[in-house]
């Protein structure tokens, strides 16, 4: 098994690509590289680069009997590493001045309520857009500055569309909070959103997940993620206090929007929960980290990655693909899709709706007119092997059998 090692550049510095057919055990071997992490934007694994962890990493391949070709970045990574220095060089610290107005833009958006990590997001690129602009005066910063940071920003820093779309956002609020300048909000324009199918397990795949994970924590944890639908910083928030055993329910406060829901507690998760809790006895949160704590989400990954690789799941699984899977689930069984959006918290129904894609109930009894055709044919023959495809079609062109 070959393992090719190339320099790609992915948000703003240079990575290490790591490329391989894929193989189950040598997934999980790079896995557990120190640092390793997945794009799916370059839609490989990939590392920090530094010349000391291509070293190791080349070892640590090796180690295993892998081969390793490493030439694509060796003869690239002079010339991308003095692409990013370049790209550096046009981002200079913030003066007092603009440090100020980035200050004050933060408080802006803290006024107007949005979330820690919306402000972290929007803060990091009008920071990036006042250090990008620097040193032309904010007051007279104009459309044309922010097509040429977009631009900048997209082909150098590689951005994907998601995250163009989040940088728009934030220049708009930057825009209505700071009027002085001649940057017009309403001309600032998002690129379409990808409209890319989630991917959902089937119903055995959940269950041989659940069946493989064998930490009654993590079981629990996972349970939860599915049968109640619910988002991985819902259940990372939880506490003890949000479940209704009697009548079944779970109360998530305060969720995406700043909006409270009552979610449906599946009955057979309430014995798996009775078990962990006894168990493991938390004290406030659903799920603690050994010292009392919130869980990290980090960790939840990590399990779910684990169960997958020992389900034999090759479908790139998160724990929103388990909402994914509760809602698809949900509509093939004929749950009314305006119950599905109040269980899962979305604002729209258009949301919503992006299930109904996923959903195979009603595809699956829908007829391939190429069946109708052939039944057809078959009756009016009375002749019932006909309607296979190679069996009795010297009648029909490019069917013979």
């Amino acid at each position: 098994m070959k393992v090719v090692l190339e320099p790609i550049r992915h948000r703003g510095a240079v990575r290490i690509a790591i490329r391989f057919p894929f193989e189950v055990a040598l997934k999980g071997y790079v896995q557990r590289f120190e640092g390793v992490t997945f794009s799916k934007t370059h839609r490989c694994f990939y590392v920090s680069y530094s010349a000391s962890v291509l070293e190791r990493l080349l070892i640590y391949l090796r180690m295993e009997g892998y081969s390793v070709d490493a030439t694509a970045f060796r003869s690239a990574s002079e010339q991308t590493l003095r692409s990013q220095r370049a790209s550096e060089r046009r981002l200079v610290p913030l003066s007092p001045e603009r440090n100020a107005l980035f200050d004050t833009f933060i408080k802006f958006l803290k006024g107007k309520r949005y979330s820690k990590n919306t402000i972290k997001v929007y803060g990091g690129f009008v920071q990036e857009f006042l250090q990008y602009t620097t040193p032309k005066p904010p007051e007279s910063l104009t459309k044309d500055d922010v097509r040429l940071y977009t631009e900048w920003a997209v082909q150098t820093l590689d951005y994907s569309i998601s995250t163009h779309r989040q940088l728009v956002g934030a220049l708009k609020q930057f825009a209505y909070f700071y009027p002085v300048c001649a940057i017009d909000p309403e001309t600032i324009e998002r690129p379409r959103r990808d409209r890319k199918l989630p991917t959902v397990l089937s119903k055995e795949e959940v269950l041989n997940l659940l069946r493989v994970t064998k930490n009654l924590k993590h079981r629990a944890v996972l349970a939860l993620l599915y049968s109640s639908g619910l988002r991985i910083g819902e259940v990372i928030a939880l506490e003890l206090n949000c479940f209704d055993i009697e009548r079944k329910q779970l109360h998530i406060k305060n969720a995406k929007g700043r909006v409270d829901r009552v979610v449906i507690l599946a009955e057979s998760f309430i014995p798996l929960f009775r078990n962990y809790y006894y168990s493991y006895q938390p004290k406030r949160y659903f799920v603690e980290n050994p010292n009392g704590g919130m869980y990290t989400a980090g960790t939840i990954r990590a399990v779910l990655r684990k169960s997958c690789r020992l389900a034999h799941i090759k479908k790139r699984v998160t724990p929103h693909t388990l909402r994914h899977s509760y809602a698809t689930h949900l509509l093939e069984n004929g749950v009314d899709l305006r119950y599905i959006q109040v269980l899962l918290g979305h604002s729209r129904p258009e949301t919503t709706m992006l299930y109904t894609h996923v959903a195979t109930r009603d595809l699956q009894s829908i007829q391939s007119p190429l069946d109708v055709a052939l039944r057809a044919l078959a009756s009016r023959e009375q002749a019932p092997g006909s309607s296979k495809l190679g069996d009795g079609l010297s009648g029909v062109p490019g069917l013979e059998g």
